[in-house]
């Protein structure tokens, strides 16, 4: 679930706890350290790009800060690269053709690459590579009993949901797109979550791993194909995307 702002809703019971954000397995802690240690390269490069592109975009800061509930009902400050503008409003829900996108922020929104920073949640023990996505404090507390069962393991960057739902803003384009996401999304998404939770294995993450590595690359062609509105909308973004980390490398190399 995207999220343009934070609201505060206290949690059931069932879902608040005390618990802590280290109840891993070491092979699971093991599994994502190896797997950040190998792409760590290209992390830093794309994060990098990234972050320049962010600056040179609008004003505002380069990361954005969302609250979100962790294992055991704890919360915690999820980071992602800012894709909207710095004035933009606090409904909970990001849409496909969200007017409070910045130009670099739309192709991020496109491609999940804004997702990145979360790899410092991953290292600070807050989030996996793969897991449930973690949800917002008020859609958490509308499904306490399923959220009791799924918060009993680590929330993560990338997930079966997360891929099978990786279009999902073109399902809340009605007149209430946080019901719609509520009523229509969440059930479909907490079904495949709480299965995770109980059939999850390593090489399974590691299969959902690399289909989000690719993501990036096939996402954006995949909506160009699809939709001929998206060809008006992708290519002006992509190009200057493109662009604007093509400048970073060029200039980076002249400074090495």
């Amino acid at each position: 679930m995207e999220s343009g702002g934070e609201k505060s809703v206290a949690l059931a019971p069932a879902v608040l706890g005390s618990g802590t954000y280290r109840g891993v397995s070491g092979l699971e802690r093991g599994f994502d350290l190896l797997l950040t240690f190998l792409l760590a390269p290209l992390f830093l490069i794309v994060g990098a790009a990234i972050a320049v592109a962010i600056y040179v975009d609008s004003p505002g800061p380069v990361l954005f800060r969302s609250r979100r509930i962790g294992k055991h009902g704890v919360p915690f400050e999820m980071l992602k690269f800012r894709k909207m503008r710095a004035d933009a409003g606090n409904d909970p829900v990001t849409l496909a053709d969200d007017e409070r996108f910045t130009p670099i922020g739309r192709f991020l929104s496109a491609t999940r690459l804004d997702e990145l920073p979360q790899i410092w949640n991953v290292l600070r023990g807050e989030m996996r590579l793969v897991g449930p996505r973690p949800e917002l404090e008020y859609f958490v507390s509308e499904f306490a009993p399923e959220y009791d069962e799924i918060l009993t393991v680590l929330p993560g960057i990338t997930g079966e949901a997360q891929l099978l739902f990786i279009d999902e803003k073109s399902l809340l384009s009605g007149p209430d797109p946080a019901s719609a996401y509520r009523e229509t999304v969440m059930p479909e998404k907490i079904k495949i979550d709480l299965d995770y939770v109980h059939s999850h294995s390593l090489l399974g993450d590691l299969r959902l791993v690399a289909r989000t590595v690719a993501l990036p690359v096939t996402l954006p062609f995949h909506k160009l194909q699809g939709r001929g509105r998206s060809v008006r909308v992708w290519i002006p973004t992509f190009v200057s995307a493109v662009v604007l980390v093509l400048m970073f490398l060029v200039t980076s190399s002249h400074l090495s």
